[in-house]
């Protein structure tokens, strides 16, 4: 592995051009620039009307950013495989002709790009979905169909269809998705195929699908088509493949025609966090540094790659021969371009929330980026516009939705300032990158302030704001103030010394006690009962059940998890599941963790009173009493608008962003967007021809 913790990684600047990772290689017939891929990230512009344009754009930008080859997000061979009604397909002739934007935008920017044949098998959420055994999976409503004999082969030849297909689009080459618990590992693994035909039993029929999927692709595609194969190294589910097979099966593939081998890591129903925030850096490339020397094609290392320093360290140590990024290139297009140029300080960095691409693909929304949400809306707010007249702008508050707007404002050619009364840029971010796992937040905090500085915004700390002397100066304001916690009151609350807020806590104003109770579970709850139950950096791998030494089927272990060094509570006013709000692919992750560590969740509370260090309550209809050392209250926050009503009595443009605007499920997600919003609609706009 790469790192063990998350701690922000400096660059150094003295060695810019990272020499391993911009050495070219060969991959297959194609000679790469560099050694860092685009990996698959599906962005749900694929279903969009209009959507072939707009990915067009959004892959024409990345290869212009640097990536020496891009992987489209997964595309269905036939109508079964689909992730869901109406997914991407490509089946027929007119799909290769609306797929031909995409290739000519990659190829007219220097670029190469394979699309990547994804199967759902069990996972595709629709009735119609199929899989070599009729077994349903614990993340599907909907129960497969058993494939036939029959329907085997037909499948394996929609395959093959979707390859020529891809090729007459202009492709580069396929990725064939065999990993992630899709179709193809769906036929690799016992548990999910209990065939007693030719396609299941030993290993060595099971294997027999992705076998003839690679061999009869390179046969109907030719030997310059690239074909790169994601093979599932590590499974982490119960009673997955073993170390042995996983390398049977990447000589099998190798000998079938593979020119490449990507890493595939997890299922998607495993219960290990694979690519959230909390997974240190490059953590996963021990599986791919075990499969060197097994095969003589090119390997590639992914998951939590998400700076060059990082990659560059793999490459060093021999983890792989290439690298892939996929959610990095949502942050920043022109990661790659800004790490060989001496810019690695101007990258946005990716710190993997998941919040705007991978939730947003679950809500069936189109996918984009909290640190940058430009990302698949590049025709929207393009890079190269320029204001028509150039304004003097204000921005009251330096949180994310101020940074942004200062950021955005001055790249469109503003002459911009930013005023904090606080110490520090960053606002509700310096409380949230001291939450363990969320150290990446220093990355954003770096990035935004490199911006300043290069776009010329001044900044004035420690000044609190007074409407007139800005409304004189200035003509356009943009307050992003923020938010301040809510009170949160019942009798016998008032003045008691026991009683403390989220941000004294998190900002070690106060040291809490061993016996806690926290009033709220949303979001900050559950990032206040994580600080406080941290005890110590525990190894990633021990703390999941990650076997290393690959000895296990599936890379699974029994769990070590840390005990608490308090006892906490944490409560909700509402029915049903404490937490039942957070994040759709890390939420579970955070129920996971605290129930591990012993955190005691309460829901459906009536809170009664307070005295004598005892906090009164009723649940499920039983008056309870609970005995603690402090209260943490993160009952939510209001928004902080004091400045508002002097600034709209001025002769000033004046606009109100992020929490100042609406406290009500406000996160940095929106905040930065209403930024970006908001410097664009200061005034009329035209893409700069020159640039």
């Amino acid at each position: 592995m790469i790192s063990s913790t998350n701690t922000a990684i400096s660059i150094d600047m003295k060695h810019p051009n990272y020499p391993l990772l911009f050495d070219p290689i060969q991959v297959g017939k194609l000679i790469l620039p560099n050694r860092i891929i685009m990996g698959s990230m599906h962005t749900g512009l694929e279903e969009s009307k209009g959507g072939m344009a707009a990915l067009a754009r959004f892959y024409a930008e990345r290869a212009a950013g640097g990536a020496a080859l891009i992987v489209t997000g997964g595309i269905a061979p036939n109508r079964e495989g689909a992730l869901g009604p109406g997914g991407a397909r490509m089946q027929r002739k007119r799909h290769a002709r609306e797929h031909r934007l995409i290739t000519e935008a990659v190829h007219n920017e220097g670029g190469r790009i394979c699309m990547q044949i994804l199967h759902g098998g069990r996972y595709s959420y629709h009735p119609f979905n199929v899989a070599p055994s009729a077994k349903k999976a614990p993340i599907n409503r909907f129960k497969p169909r058993q494939l036939t004999d029959y329907g085997v082969r037909r499948t394996i030849r929609s395959f093959v269809h979707a390859a020529e297909l891809a090729k007459s689009a202009g492709y580069d080459g396929v990725e064939i998705m065999g990993s992630e618990g899709y179709l193809i590992n769906q036929f690799l693994v016992e548990e999910t195929n209990t065939r007693e035909d030719r396609w299941g039993g030993t290993f060595k029929k099971r294997m027999l699908f992705p076998v003839e999927i690679v061999r009869r692709i390179r046969e109907a595609c030719g030997p310059d088509f690239l074909i790169m194969y994601r093979l599932s190294m590590l499974d982490l589910v119960p009673k997955g493949s073993s170390w042995e097979e996983v390398v049977t099966l990447a000589k099998a593939v190798e000998s079938a025609g593979a020119d490449v081998l990507n890493t595939g890591i997890g299922w998607h129903e495993a219960r290990i966090p694979t690519i959230a925030t909390m997974v240190p850096r490059g953590h996963f490339s021990f599986v791919t540094k075990k499969l060197k020397g097994h095969v003589g094609i090119p390997l590639v290392a992914t998951n939590r790659f998400n700076n060059p320093e990082t990659c560059e360290m793999a490459l060093k140590d021999g983890v792989s021969d290439l690298i892939s990024m996929a959610r990095p290139f949502l942050a920043d297009p022109e990661i790659v371009v800004k790490s060989e140029l001496n810019r690695a300080h101007e990258i946005n960095t990716c710190i993997g929330c998941n919040q705007a691409c991978l939730d947003h693909i679950f809500k069936r929304k189109v996918a984009t980026c909290l640190v940058n949400p430009r990302a698949s809306h590049e025709g929207k707010w393009p890079l190269d516009a320029k204001a028509s007249t150039s304004l003097r702008v204000a921005v009251v508050g330096s949180g994310p939705a101020g940074l942004s707007a200062s950021i955005e404002a001055a790249r469109l050619g503003h002459d911009v300032q930013l005023f904090d009364e606080g110490r520090e840029i960053g606002g509700q971010f310096n409380l949230a990158k001291k939450i363990p796992g969320k150290e990446e937040f220093y990355e954003t905090l770096r990035y935004f302030e490199n911006m300043l500085e290069k776009f010329n915004v001044k900044t004035h700390l420690n000044h609190p704001v007074i409407a007139s002397e800005i409304g004189a100066h200035f003509d356009a304001i943009i307050l992003a103030s923020g938010v301040r916690p809510r009170g949160f009151h019942i009798p016998g609350l008032e003045n008691q010394a026991e009683i403390v807020g989220y941000t004294d806590v998190l900002s070690a104003k106060v040291e809490v006690g061993r016996r806690v109770a926290i009033i709220g579970a949303g979001g900050i709850g559950f990032d206040v009962a994580d600080f406080l139950s941290h005890q110590s950096e525990g190894h990633f791998s021990q703390t999941w059940g990650i076997d290393e030494e690959l000895k296990s089927r599936g890379g699974l272990l029994d769990s070590v998890s840390g005990e608490s060094p308090r006892e906490i509570h944490l409560f909700q006013r509402s029915e049903g599941k404490v937490g039942g709000g957070l994040g759709k692919t890390t939420g579970w992750i955070h129920r996971k963790t605290l129930k591990d560590r012993g955190v005691e969740t309460h829901s459906g509370v009536e809170y009664q009173s307070w005295s004598d260090g005892t906090l009164h309550f009723i649940e499920g209809g039983e008056e309870k009493s609970l005995e603690v050392d402090h209260v943490v209250v993160c009952a939510g926050q209001e928004s902080r608008q004091e400045l508002l009503a002097e600034l709209n009595g001025l002769n000033v443009q004046v606009q109100v962003i992020g929490g100042a605007k609406d406290a009500r499920g406000l996160d940095a997600q929106r905040a930065i967007r209403e930024g970006l919003e908001a410097a664009y609609a200061l005034s009329a706009w035209s893409v700069n021809p020159v640039s």
